[in-house]
């Protein structure tokens, strides 16, 4: 399941091709790349995203470090929040960013994307050569099932947790898991939508 294939392209004038992660972190930062392969990896059916807990349950095993970090995060089921955190501040989220800072399209102090990363995403973008919840998070993706539930009191960032609300619905309706008696009180909860600023 080699991701950068998925999404690999000519992004920009003759520049190397980037992967879905990378395209992510100029769209997001941090927090939409770990975002991004949540969707991923969860629309192929590695992990289950259910009651605000992400769990492995395909046999596939990934080869994007990304990817690799986020199943190590949740051995066993895991609320979403601690994975994403994890992961958003491992190594393999550093890599990731330090070889953007490489290639002169994240500046090297605050990691925020340069003119030319920026042009680079657009032109990807406009392309379609980037998936829509890589570009604008959690958000994008479809809404659907009536599924909710609620973070309580866990330490979930302000702005989220609708975010999450957002892309546990729809990617029920996506693994077609509908509404039952349990469901009622699965799902996600708490803060405005945005899916993933920049670090």
């Amino acid at each position: 399941m080699a991701t950068w294939m998925f999404w690999r392209g000519k992004a920009g004038s003759g520049g190397e091709g980037l992967d879905l992660y990378q395209y992510a972190y100029l769209a997001g930062g941090s927090l939409r790349v770990v975002e991004s392969a949540v969707v991923f990896l969860t629309e192929r059916g590695v992990l289950s995203l259910r009651a605000a807990r992400l769990r492995v349950i395909g046999e596939d095993r990934p080869g994007h470090p990304i990817e690799c970090a986020v199943l190590v995060a949740c051995p066993r089921s895991k609320p979403v929040w601690e994975v994403i955190e994890a992961v958003r501040h491992s190594s393999e989220a550093d890599e990731l960013a330090r070889g953007l800072v490489s290639l002169g399209l994240v500046g090297s102090r605050r990691r925020k994307p340069t003119r030319a990363g920026r042009r680079r995403l657009e032109t990807a973008a406009s392309a379609g050569h980037v998936p829509a919840y890589a570009l604008h998070g959690p958000t994008a993706l479809a809404r659907g099932s009536a599924r909710r539930g609620l973070f309580g009191t866990h330490p979930v960032p302000d702005g989220l947790g609708r975010t999450l609300i957002r892309m546990g619905k729809a990617l029920d309706d996506d693994c077609g898991h509908g509404t039952d008696s349990s469901a009622a009180e699965g799902g996600f909860g708490g803060g405005d939508g945005g899916g993933g600023g920049g670090d």
